[in-house]
């Protein structure tokens, strides 16, 4: 099956949906992706994490299928300074490690990022031991279909996740996770990083973090579009940890995109950051980050698009919401994504891609008609 054909496949499925989806007749918004002269781009969040356990290869090669133009990988390091895709360097919540008696003695507890975390680490383990574990959901009372693959995978290199994007001809979108800490520990993520990339010559891709340190690093090697994240409280954590009493919310100011500009390509936004919800979790008036942001040629890409009621803005819930299943029950998905890319997003991370290229093949279908 051809990502073209899913594509096509998606676009008739979306024309036969009726009323399920609010369809407005307009032309692109020059802020807009289309208006820019680019489709939005589907990012396959950890892979297609609503329909297989997240970071493993199931979960990318589900993605690929769903028609993601890039699929998602969190480095981490192993003790032999291999770079791992999970979520969290901590994997007690993302493996069967926990059950393993061979490791017991692993446990400990570390300071991450000014926060104490006990479980076992990839860092402590070497790439071998690594590939004895099985994946497992990480959340299994939303996802409860998704255990069903529990203990199928193993966990990936990066390495792989990149062959797996070659064959199949998308883009990777990884994440260096807590670079400050993994710089402390001797195991920086950045330059194995890179040597992945250059020694596959994929061009394909974006790099992100939510520090800035490492994306100025990483500016200084690389041309390859680099993405700083931005989450909705809170600060960078090399900020943090050099004393700068700057926060997110100075980063999406407009003095602050302009230092954005100077070392990355674009920013990766939590949605709020977008259009905000009120106590009720219903949303208030779009902010102005996505034009400040295009004002400064950055790219604004969101996470993340989920599809469970309880991950969407009360706008774009559906069913009962007495019924016990409402929580996981699938929203107004594309509804909530549509909207978002016609304030102008350029992209838009997805727990389940075939919903987000759906919403741009039937987007595309509207603006050639």
């Amino acid at each position: 099956m051809t990502r073209r054909w899913v594509a096509g496949a998606l676009a008739v499925l979306v024309g036969g949906l009726g009323g399920t989806v609010a369809v407005v007749l307009t032309q692109p918004d020059p802020a807009s992706a289309a208006g820019r002269g680019h489709s939005p781009v589907v990012i396959g969040h950890r892979g297609a994490s609503a329909h297989r356990p997240e970071h493993t290869l199931l979960s990318y090669e589900a993605a690929i299928a769903l028609g993601a133009d890039y699929i998602e990988p969190d480095l981490v390091s192993t003790k032999d300074h291999v770079l791992v895709a999970r979520h969290e360097n901590e994997i007690s919540g993302t493996t069967d490690v926990a059950s393993r008696p061979e490791f017991a003695g692993r446990r400990t507890t570390k300071t991450i990022d000014g926060r104490p975390v006990t479980g076992w680490f990839t860092e402590d383990f070497t790439l071998a031991e690594l590939k004895t574990l099985r994946a497992k959901e990480r959340v299994p009372d939303l996802r409860p279909d998704n255990a069903a693959f529990d203990g199928l995978a193993e966990i990936p290199t990066f390495e792989e996740v990149v062959r797996l994007a070659e064959r199949h001809g998308v883009g990777v979108y990884p994440e260096t996770k807590h670079p400050t800490y993994f710089d402390s520990v001797g195991l920086s993520l950045e330059e194995p990083l890179l040597e992945v990339l250059n020694a596959h010559k994929v061009r394909k891709v974006f790099i992100q973090s939510f520090e800035t340190a490492n994306l100025r690093d990483l500016r200084s090697k690389t041309r390859l579009p680099l993405i700083q994240l931005v989450t909705w409280g809170g600060a960078p954590y090399d900020w943090v940890a050099a004393g700068d009493p700057r926060t997110y919310d100075d980063m999406v100011k407009p003095e602050g995109l302009r230092e954005v500009a100077s070392y990355a390509d674009g920013i990766g936004v939590d949605t709020r950051r977008v259009v905000p919800a009120g106590p009720d979790g219903r949303l208030l008036e779009p902010t102005t980050l996505v034009t400040d942001a295009h004002r400064r040629r950055l790219e604004v890409h969101v996470w993340t698009v989920r599809n469970e009621n309880s991950q969407l803005p009360a706008d774009y819930r559906l069913g009962n919401p007495a019924s016990p299943v409402y929580p996981r029950a699938t929203g107004d998905v594309m509804g909530w994504l549509d909207r978002l890319l016609d304030l102008g997003v350029d992209g838009a991370f997805c727990d389940d891609p075939g919903m987000g290229r759906a919403v741009v093949a039937r987007r595309a279908a509207r603006a050639g008609a």
